[in-house]
């Protein structure tokens, strides 16, 4: 089992999946604010890329993994023009929030979501020509079946694009990494989304989390032929790109 699978947002005891859950629904009302001012927008750009990475194989069928609220799936769906897009997640309180955000840029009839356990997806084999994913596979209970569950629902040939983020591993961007996750990240994220346990379960679960060479073990364990990786400013995210 790696690290972050046994990280939890409150208590230790408890089944990861539901305090997962929880703490999104909690959070919902300023997850977005949150997201793109910790990054400085930077965030938008990172998405960008990872989609980007996938217009050579114009896919029409997608699967947004973790889709929060939905800013990855509507970007896809602006960039991809696909038939149908769908949006998955635990979180209720989020996809609300994204389903609002769907409507106001006029994707209602590309993008749906449903709530769905990432771990056990409700959809047959084979269903979709790609699968994404924006920060979210670090809170996923067990890392080896989700992704066994993503490669399962992609068609073959099919392709994986994720961004997560991760530890920088060159100075001095190591060093300014650490003291930012450890300072700034959690005291901004408890004063804004008055939970003080959310962002600091953020930073635990990116420094435990296995990225590059290690992840390409990981993703091909788990049914992928093609596997590559690029870290993206400085090593604070990376991408990651696989084929089924």
């Amino acid at each position: 089992m790696y690290q972050q699978e046994t990280i939890k947002p409150y208590d230790a005891q408890a089944e990861k999946a539901g305090q997962v859950e929880e703490m999104f629904d909690h959070i919902a009302p300023t997850y977005d604010q949150l997201n793109h001012r910790l990054s400085w927008n930077i965030d938008r750009g990172w998405r960008r890329k990872a989609i980007a990475a996938l217009l050579p194989y114009k896919p029409q069928t997608l699967l947004d993994i973790a889709t929060g609220t939905g800013d990855f799936a509507i970007m896809a769906a602006q960039m991809l023009k696909p038939q149908k897009l769908i949006g998955a997640d635990i979180s209720e309180g989020m996809m609300a929030i994204g389903a609002k955000k769907v409507k106001e840029a006029g994707l209602q009839d590309v993008i749906s979501f449903e709530r769905e356990d990432c771990l056990n997806l409700s959809y047959a084999d084979a269903t979709f020509d790609a699968v994404t994913a924006a920060f979210g596979i670090r809170n996923f209970a067990n890392l080896d079946r989700g992704l066994g569950e993503m490669c399962r629902v992609l068609r073959p040939g099919g392709h994986l694009s994720i961004v997560e983020l991760t530890t920088p591993v060159s100075f001095p961007m190591k060093q300014l990494f650490w003291i930012y996750s450890h300072t700034v990240l959690p005291l901004y994220g408890r004063i804004v989304s008055k939970d003080k346990s959310a962002y600091s379960y953020l930073r635990r679960t990116i420094a435990a989390f296995p990225q590059g060479e290690r992840m390409m073990g990981i993703l091909k364990a788990a049914g992928f032929k093609e596997t590559s990786f690029q870290r993206l400013t400085a090593g604070i995210c990376t991408m990651y790109f696989a084929t089924k």
